[in-house]
């Protein structure tokens, strides 16, 4: 059994065995309300680390959460961008040093929710057209815009923000640790490259999920 799913069959044994209030909605302890982050926030860790589009990820979880308006928004945010953080980029897309570099920033958005904030340093060159426009004139998400290229993710460094247990809180009394503070609004973030079939780099991403990911 993966840890996920062993972190899931736990909140739901807890949750079974804990008392219900006459009159309430579903009470829980909040030893299982965080037993349940920990389960979702490692399950998105792990969507993320095996599919090559994020976005793809968060429609998934939005589809299933919202079905009412289960499609991500991608939200522009108008950000200079940084020199150190442009140079950066550039070295490690392996850029030309004649070759442009665009910066863009959105939030991905699911009915009012904003699930992550991605900073997309990207080589306009190793686009098509088509996609450059999309990207320039639109809020569509950048894995929507240049899915055409077939891409591929290669995840350079993953980074939890939040633990929502402390380490060895399967053998310790839930008591013994403070689980009333909510959660920060980071909770993840992810630093990747999108790159073609051939291995050929055109996207820089760093990518930080909030804590609207959370299922309540």
């Amino acid at each position: 059994m993966t840890l996920t799913a062993y972190l899931v069959s736990a909140a739901a044994l807890v949750s079974a065995q804990a008392p219900v209030p006459a009159g309430a909605e579903a009470a829980r302890s909040p030893f299982v309300e965080r037993l349940r982050m920990l389960a979702q926030l490692q399950s998105l860790n792990a969507d993320l680390l095996s599919r090559d589009s994020a976005t793809a990820v968060l429609q998934t979880l939005c589809a299933r959460r919202n079905p009412d308006a289960p499609t991500i928004r991608a939200r522009r945010l108008v950000v200079k961008a940084n020199a150190e953080q442009l140079a950066e980029a550039r070295r490690e897309l392996g850029a030309q040093a004649n070759e442009p570099v665009v910066y863009r920033r959105v939030e991905l958005i699911c009915g009012s929710e904003i699930l992550s904030r991605a900073d997309n340093w990207y080589l306009p060159d190793r686009l098509t057209t088509t996609m450059n426009h999309t990207l320039t004139t639109t809020d569509t998400p950048f894995g929507v815009a240049v899915q055409a290229l077939q891409f591929q993710r290669r995840t350079l460094a993953s980074r939890l923000m939040f633990t929502p247990l402390p380490t060895g809180w399967e053998t310790r009394v839930a008591a013994d640790f403070d689980l009333a503070s909510p959660p920060p609004a980071d909770v993840l973030e992810h630093r990747a490259v999108l790159q073609t079939p051939d291995g050929r780099r055109f996207s820089l991403l760093v990518e930080v999920y909030t804590n609207q990911i959370f299922t309540r």
